[in-house]
């Protein structure tokens, strides 16, 4: 299967949703040959699609597959590379869970590079790295996580990182026990220190975990997040969450229209909008993921498109295979 899922994930005749179909086929087997067709992929000279070579540095990441180190070093280094997908490596490297000298030298290296996106990547996996903090991940999520994770639960020895969601998140949420109205002060707030913004926000996604009344509740505060602050690294990772969340709140669904419409956003942020839009799968939507389909700017377009493709998946509760064959997505 892994043969099949790295042919498709090379061959650049087949429809964008079909090729990260075959992405999170590869990731979710997890083993050397699928590392080996993510790492090929990730070679720019090889893939001209920075969306699709992104993820191909993320799924790395959520794999933890440490033989990907170097690579992602190297193309998190190279200037002449895409700011998403090098932010894309140091956030990899982060989720690797190893206190590597290169890993930490090369993350310390970065936290210097002109390139925004990059410097903050950086400087949240250093830190991350630092702490020690070890995810563990459960089975809840979208239907491209679920695809992506084929119930594999990610390995963890610390009970503190803990998480309801298939994710391994780029910073550990805070404490349970700390107050609501504490995470929503911190992540709100443009002067606060990154890092602890992340924590509170990943701290309200999962308490919101229980019911769909709180999963709102998250979604409006994260919605007022993409509205009112001036960090695109933020912004991009409140849009994912909120594709975590699939929830149906009309503000938090708004604020990701409004992201994915606005051409001065940075696309990193316009794609995990339209991404999230598929992941929510509200049919009031599904014009715009048609409309932006496309954009001139590739990295919109084709997100657009692979969000059709998860849109799709979430109303039907099905996930089409690289093989042709339709497997309906437990829930």
């Amino acid at each position: 299967m892994a043969v099949d899922a790295a042919r498709a994930l090379r061959d650049r005749a087949l429809p964008m949703e079909a090729r990260f179909t075959a992405l999170f086929r590869l990731r979710s087997l997890g083993d050397d040959r699928s590392v080996d067709a993510l790492l090929d992929a990730l070679d720019a000279s090889v893939e001209p699609s920075a969306l699709l070579r992104h993820e191909c540095a993320f799924a790395l990441g959520q794999m933890r597959a440490g033989r990907a180190i170097e690579r992602l070093i190297e193309v998190m280094e190279d200037e002449g590379e895409d700011g998403m997908v090098r932010h894309e490596c140091a956030e990899a490297l982060g989720a690797m869970a190893r206190r590597e000298s290169r890993a930490i030298d090369a993350l310390t290296r970065a936290c210097g590079s002109s390139t925004r996106e990059v410097s903050e990547t950086a400087s949240l996996a250093l830190r991350k790295l630092k702490s020690g903090s070890v995810d563990t991940g459960s089975t809840v999520g979208s239907a491209k996580e679920r695809a992506s994770a084929n119930e594999r639960v990610v390995d963890g020895d610390d009970e503190s990182g803990a998480t309801p969601y298939l994710s391994v998140d780029p910073v550990p949420a805070m404490a349970a026990s700390t107050p609501m109205e504490t995470l929503e002060r911190v992540v709100l707030d443009d002067t606060e220190d990154m890092y602890a913004r992340y924590g509170a926000m990943f701290a309200l996604r999962n308490a919101s975990y229980a019911s769909a009344s709180s999963s709102d509740a998250c979604a409006d505060v994260l919605g007022r997040v993409l509205a009112t602050s001036e960090s695109a690294l933020l912004k991009h990772e409140v849009c994912y969450v909120l594709g975590q969340l699939q929830s149906a709140s009309p503000g938090a669904r708004d604020a990701l229209v409004r992201c994915l419409e606005d051409a001065r956003e940075h696309p990193m942020v316009r794609h995990e909008a339209a991404e999230a839009l598929g992941s929510i799968a509200h049919p009031s939507t599904k014009d715009y993921l048609e409309t932006f389909a496309k954009d001139p700017e590739p990295i919109i377009a084709e997100s657009c498109e692979v969000a059709l493709s998860i849109m799709r998946a979430e109303q039907d509760n099905v996930f089409i295979g690289v093989d042709g064959t339709v497997a309906v997505i437990g829930t």
